[in-house]
């Protein structure tokens, strides 16, 4: 049977439905924002899967192109194919908000699918999909301890707009999402406009309050539907499994007994520098463990079975022990310390920009690419089709962490952090008016331990700078960690965190900003949330440490370079009326076809008029545009011109002006003597150099040579001079009667 629960939220109706569609799955909802409308399923395995150490959770988010009306625009393929970009940050989002509080211990595979039924263009779908995430895995009956809730948080004009339509994001300086338990802020996903800490706070802490309303359906949905619905996996065990059983126990504990009096002991009995040393430290460790198992007549099988099962546990919890307790790291550093910063730029010949940026063992190399203007990214998504002029992509191969796996292309984890550095740098970007090229920046992970997306933000930053584009300002990023114990009665917040601090009761907040503030911000966490504390803490420790990293940042280049590489296209661009834009193409685009094949440019126009022309050979660039400009010049009095013959009639000769533009000078102004016959003065192609007299109200440009000193070489013989008594008549500049309305020649 259907059941309906609604409320307002936030200005408009919230509604989940659930019992009526897929009912073969652990738990389904519907739940629909305005008219936008998300499924959630959620299905879990009956039984474990074996051999292997990780929590089986699959995440998958699904943009369906008939959820808005859209068929695909691809000539050859109508059906959607792989996840947008867009869809897997959205998986991702919601995946880091709802994977904190499973039970990590079971390995029963959960699957959670959300599809995009219907979007109404207004309310933005990823929210309500995390909302439909958390309302059917609370109905499920799995090991989870939800509900949550989200929100987005917008600031326009100083004023904070919370789930703001797509019209209202537009204007905004920030776009947050907060996801949160009642108490404790779990997710954090924000893109910002260089916004002070205090501000981003504050919008942090009125999402965690203004989700509540979503928070309080869901919940009063699971106190109605839950024990109907919770699903129990049993095992009936024979004797023989449970003394098995109990065995397991005993041989834990034995383990866990040691390794408590143990790892502190080999751990702290000296400084790891290394991401290699710690390892050996790890596998000293286990190899100790193992020998003295091994004394206790314990079998290999068993005693791989307790290391495995307890081994990296305890020394989790060593090291947030060591920090809580010690404030003690394991590499020596102290809580607020960065490791050692390295940075440099040109560090390839013939690439357009590049940068190499090191943090302790972390080190990217980020590769700048210019282009044209008409190179931009199509993307087509539930919004419709939209474009990109600049582009963050990040790789991870798996030599960066020492090890030999396959190449498999583009994984989730190399689209989220490419995004998220893309995000940070997108409010330096200058804009297209400023400079128009196309821009894309590939950031290399060469060496990996601890956060390369925020390396990735920092060596980004210097290539386009090495670039020579005119960034208003630098952005560094900066992983902000965790230690807590399991209440969260007792943190510490760490500064640049690498491998061993990144475990439970931990967290990993990146920062990025530039000197007048934030630019990104991602939160993954390993606790129960955040409250506001721990969130002002490393907010205010996160500043001190881009501060460091931007000191080294400007030290290694100042200033973008003034001057691009030799190697990199060359953009002129200006603005033109846009009513011009046509007689720029031509017919079936033969004008602007004509430039593009001689010069062997590109040129590209905006709507408001503004063209590009973009071309490696600087002189064919010049070329082009001085033919686009002369197509779209309006000729003013007072103006000379040089230009070359086209026409002859016996009252003058027409001149051209440009590629479709002619003017007419009258035989009275061919010289300062009488010449009856421009045609003995004159021939078709000379060249000559004439001035403007006047353009009239038809737009028809009058010219004289006589006026320019430029052809006192063409009239010293006294060229073409009349030497006949004809009727004066003739130069009383009555032409309109012989005179073509129109002399702009056709552009066909």
């Amino acid at each position: 049977m259907e059941k309906i629960f609604s409320s307002e939220w936030l200005g408009r109706p919230l509604t989940i439905k659930t019992g009526k569609v897929a009912k073969q799955a652990n738990a389904a909802v519907w739940v629909q924002y305005g008219e936008t409308v998300v499924q959630a399923t959620v299905v879990q395995s009956k039984s474990e899967r074996d051999g292997i150490d990780f929590f089986p959770l699959m995440v998958d988010f699904e943009e369906k192109l008939y959820a808005a009306g859209i068929i695909k625009g691809s000539r050859w393929i109508k059906r959607e194919g792989r996840p947008t970009d867009q869809s897997v940050l959205t998986g991702r989002m919601i995946d880091r908000s709802i994977r904190p509080l499973f039970d990590e211990s079971d390995r029963r595979d959960i699957q959670v699918i959300i599809t995009v039924l219907a979007v109404d263009q207004e309310n933005d779908h990823d929210v309500v999909s995390l909302i439909a995430a958390s309302a059917a895995l609370s109905i499920s009956g799995v090991n989870w301890q939800g509900p949550i809730g989200g929100v987005r948080v917008a600031l326009i004009e100083n004023n904070f707009i919370f789930n703001p339509t797509y019209e209202e994001q537009a204007k905004s300086t920030l776009d947050l999402i907060v996801a949160g338990t009642q108490k404790r802020v779990i997710m954090i996903e924000a893109g910002a406009q260089e916004i002070k800490e205090e501000k981003m706070l504050e919008a942090i802490m009125l999402g965690q309050e203004k989700l509540q309303g979503a928070l309080d359906l869901i919940i009063q949905m699971k106190k109605e539907l839950a024990p109907a619905l919770k699903v129990k996996v049993e095992k009936d065990l024979d004797k023989d499994q449970i003394a098995a059983e109990e065995e397991k126990k005993q041989l834990l504990e034995i383990s866990r007994s040691w390794l408590k009096d143990n790892v502190e002991n080999i751990l702290f009995d000296k400084q790891y520098y290394t991401k290699g040393e710690r390892k050996a430290a790890v596998s000293a460790i286990k190899d100790a463990l193992d020998k003295y198992l091994k004394t206790q007549d314990i079998s290999a099988d068993k005693r791989s079975f307790a290391i495995k099962k307890t081994a990296e546990e305890m020394i989790e919890a060593a090291v947030t022990n060591g920090i809580l307790e010690k404030k003690k790291r394991v590499d020596g550093r102290a809580i607020t310390e960065i490791r050692n910063l390295e940075a440099e730029v040109a560090i390839l010949p013939r690439d357009h920009g590049t940068a190499l940026f090191s943090r302790g063992e972390t080190q990217v190399m980020s590769i700048v690419t210019l282009g044209a203007p008409g190179l931009e990214q199509s993307l087509e998504g539930l919004e419709g089709q939209t474009k990109k002029s600049f582009m963050h992509h990040y790789n991870f191969p798996p030599y960066s962490v020492g090890e030999a796996a396959p190449l498999r292309g583009t994984g989730r984890r190399e689209v989220g952090h490419g995004a998220l550095a893309e995000k940070a740098l997108m409010p330096i970007i200058p804009t297209k008016e400023i400079f128009p090229y196309t821009l894309r920046v590939v950031s290399e992970t060469l060496g990996s331990n601890g956060s390369s997306s925020m390396a990735s933000t920092c060596a980004a930053t210097l290539a386009l700078m090495d670039a020579g584009v005119p960034i208003k300002r630098p952005v560094a990023g900066i992983a902000m960690g965790l230690a807590s114990n399991e209440d969260m009665s007792k943190w510490e917040v760490l500064t640049d965190i690498q491998d061993l601090e990144d475990g439970k009761g931990g967290m990993d907040f990146k920062i990025t900003g530039t000197s007048e503030g934030l630019t990104a911000i991602q939160l993954d966490t390993k606790t129960i949330g955040l409250d506001k504390d721990i969130i002002k803490k490393t907010l205010s420790q996160g500043r001190q440490a881009l501060n460091e990293i931007l000191d080294v940042l400007t030290k290694t280049i100042p200033a973008p370079r003034a001057e691009l590489s030799k190697y990199a296209p060359r953009i002129v661009s200006f603005k033109v009326d846009p009513e011009k834009i046509g007689a720029i193409i031509g017919p079936g685009g033969k004008i602007i076809n004509k430039i593009i094949d001689e010069t062997g440019v590109s040129i590209d126009i905006e709507d408001d008029g503004l063209v590009m022309v973009c071309g490696s050979d600087v002189a064919m660039v010049n070329e082009a545009v001085k033919q686009v400009k002369q197509i779209v010049h309006v000729f003013t009095a007072g103006e000379v011109v040089t230009g070359k013959v086209v026409r002859l009639l016996d009252f003058g000769a027409f001149v051209a002006l440009g590629p479709n533009q002619d003017g007419m000078v009258h035989v009275s102004e061919l010289a300062p003597y009488r010449i009856e016959k421009p045609g003995d003065f004159l021939n078709i192609g000379d060249e000559v150099t004439v001035k403007v007299k006047e353009v009239d109200e038809q737009g028809r440009v009058n010219l004289s040579m006589k006026e320019v000193k430029e052809n006192a070489h063409l009239w010293q013989a006294e060229k073409g001079k009349s030497t006949g008594n004809n009727n004066p008549g003739r130069y009383n500049n009555q032409r309109n009667d012989k005179r073509p309305r129109n002399f702009n020649r056709s552009r066909s």
